[in-house]
């Protein structure tokens, strides 16, 4: 299983992956769910996995061949997001048809293009997608229920994109706390907007004290509120 949550966010862009995957209780593994195209200056793409791993994998090592390819159409030389979504679209139907299986994969595609704002879609097995709105600022895929209610009460559009971290890592912690089959290490990135920068990644593993601290702290307050709620009163 997985959780990834991506954010759209008018200073940037977030994304936050574990990276557990299994076949049952005797073969748990470690798969990098986050993956980055980056050329110079002109684009920043991410995308995050969710689904049978054979397919997403098979998905991610065709983009990145035909990416090295100048003379087609590839994530390094479509003009838009809106045209890399399709990109992707394509490839997991391909890959889906070349198998010979309705094998459940979907994926999280964002970023920026130069000429455009920063864009945020979520890509279904079928091969079409929906666009991220201030409105609708984040996407999730895979084990998305228990995550699902911290950043609903915490994230819009404005949030900062430090604020939008903390609330996706806390959304990962609940995640983690009520499903084994999410796992760590973390993949974590931030993008600011209008920067083409792709070097704010971060891995964060069992040690890693900031995330321990807030893990804890989270913990021992909400115990605190629940431990403050009035006395029972069902009737009146």
């Amino acid at each position: 299983m997985t959780y990834c949550v991506a954010m759209r966010l008018a200073s940037g862009m977030i994304f936050v992956s574990d990276s557990r995957t299994n076949a049952g209780v005797d073969h748990i593994s470690t798969f990098k769910k986050l993956h980055v195209f980056q050329r110079g200056d002109d684009r920043t793409l991410i995308m995050q996995s969710a689904g049978n791993l054979a397919t997403t994998q098979s998905v991610i090592n065709l983009l990145q061949h035909r990416a090295q390819d100048a003379t087609t159409q590839n994530l390094y030389t479509v003009s838009s997001l809106y045209d890399a979504a399709v990109l992707v679209g394509q490839t997991l139907k391909e890959v889906i048809a070349r198998d010979g299986a309705d094998f459940t994969a979907t994926f999280i595609l964002g970023g920026q293009i130069r000429g455009e704002s920063t864009r945020l879609f979520h890509i279904y097995a079928e091969g079409n997608f929906i666009e991220a709105t201030s409105d609708t600022p984040y996407f999730q895929i895979g084990e998305s229920k228990y995550g699902k209610p911290i950043i609903d009460r915490i994230v819009s559009y404005d949030t900062s994109l430090e604020q939008a971290v903390q609330c996706a890592l806390i959304s990962m912690d609940s995640t983690l706390n009520s499903n084994l089959s999410v796992g760590l290490p973390l993949d974590v990135m931030m993008y600011q907007a209008e920067s083409f920068d792709d070097s704010q990644q971060y891995a964060i593993t069992a040690q890693h004290e900031y995330f321990s601290e807030i893990r804890n702290m989270w913990g021992s307050c909400l115990r605190s509120v629940f431990d403050q709620l009035p006395p029972l009163r069902l009737r009146g």
